[in-house]
């Protein structure tokens, strides 16, 4: 029989499970609430989660979803997907798990954050097709900027890397500053590339203020919607009672909707899987100029493909390449070099192989190679 605590009984209780309970997280509790258990449970790679089992002073019982990581960039973590998840959950009550409370843990051990959200049972099947784009269409449509800008109120983090946000009346130019960003933080993370540097460059000055600046010229706008911000399979859950999709582990601000499906040209999700993109542009068909649309979802995922890099070090050099090369296709479609001006192409013997850990595609998230890989990721949080 598990034992249980009442909040309040004592400030660390490791005896209730596999993962340690202290009195910060308990003090996010309701008064009077007993904690039955608490063990973990789920895979992340940039955290470690648990599931807790209470009992409130009525005799009903309830479970609760936590996630704690180390240091600042624990911090970061923690806060930011407190309120991405809270904007969604506000926009859809259906859509993402309710968020209660983030903080520092209290007692021994490393500075360390946590996230206290809802549990809800969920299998880890691909999302339906047509749920998921419905309803995303609907939460990017319904969704209102508080601000009337794009961007949001802290900067979220998409994995383990904090991104830069803030507010802008223009798309473009917060666009600009979040590639300038993340191009900024691969080039530490990964080491200078000269040939890189010049197209992000030339994307700069060129691309953005034609390919992006055109949804905003010639009496033309765009609505700032709120998106998830990292969406992939792995980040959705369907319910098995009801099958409805939830979403988690949001990277959210407000943007171009069309931002949010750039992640699904990634070659490395399953949700890469044309019919999701399809799916979704009949519910929110593409902006003005449509002929344009396919350039900009590539622009859009050339910034998770450098997050992506960021995030995997070494193991994301393949990812980096992709960036690289759709890069040059932009600038040789908006805003070509000169003659024997451009910065030399990658040739196949400089490709690099794409880990098959790492791959959704073909090695299942959850999998014992997909579990190595993740304990791998998390080694480099916090430290």
């Amino acid at each position: 029989m598990d034992k249980v605590v009442q909040v309040g009984e004592a400030e660390v209780l490791p005896d209730l499970g596999d993962f340690p309970i202290d009195e910060s997280i308990l003090a996010k509790l309701p008064p009077g609430t007993q904690v039955v258990s608490a063990n973990r449970y789920g895979l992340s790679q940039w955290t470690i989660t648990a599931r807790l089992h209470v009992k409130y002073p009525d005799g009903q019982t309830n479970r609760y979803f936590l996630k704690t990581a180390k240091g600042e960039v624990g911090r970061r973590l923690m806060e930011g997907e407190f309120h991405a998840i809270s904007s969604l959950h506000n926009v859809d009550n259906l859509f993402a798990p309710k968020p209660y409370a983030w903080g520092k843990r209290s007692g021994p051990g490393p500075e360390t954050y946590f996230f206290l959200l809802q549990y809800i049972d969920m299998s880890d099947r691909y999302p339906d097709p047509n749920q998921l784009c419905r309803r995303l269409a609907q939460l990017h449509r319904n969704s209102v900027s508080p601000t009337g800008k794009f961007g949001f109120h802290i900067n979220t983090c998409q994995g383990k890397t904090q991104q830069s946000l803030g507010w802008e009346s223009s798309w473009a130019i917060l666009f600009t500053k979040m590639l300038k960003h993340v191009a900024q933080e691969d080039n530490k993370t990964n080491g200078h590339w000269e040939a890189l540097d010049q197209l992000e460059s030339r994307i700069f000055s060129h691309v953005i203020p034609r390919l992006l600046g055109a949804l905003e010229s010639d009496g033309q706008s765009i609505k700032p919607c709120l998106i998830h911000g990292d969406l992939w399979e792995g980040n959705t859950g369907t319910t098995f009672d009801t099958g409805n999709i939830y979403t988690f582990d949001a990277a959210s601000f407000y943007a171009h909707n069309e931002m949010e499906i750039g992640d699904w040209r990634c070659f490395y999700n399953n949700i890469h899987n044309k019919v999701y993109t399809r799916t979704y542009l009949k519910h929110y068909p593409p902006s003005e100029p449509k002929e344009e649309w396919d350039d900009r979802n590539r622009m859009y995922s050339i910034y998770y493909n450098i997050l992506y890099s960021i995030n995997h070090g070494s193991q994301g050099t393949a990812v980096r390449q992709t960036a690289f090369d759709d890069m040059y296709y932009l600038v040789d479609k908006f805003a070509p070099f000169a003659a024997r001006e451009g910065p030399p192409r990658l040739d196949q013997s400089q490709r690099v192989r794409f880990p098959t850990e790492a791959d959704h595609t073909a090695t299942k998230f959850g999998s014992a190679e997909s579990c190595a890989y993740a304990a791998k990721m998390r080694e480099g949080v916090g430290s």
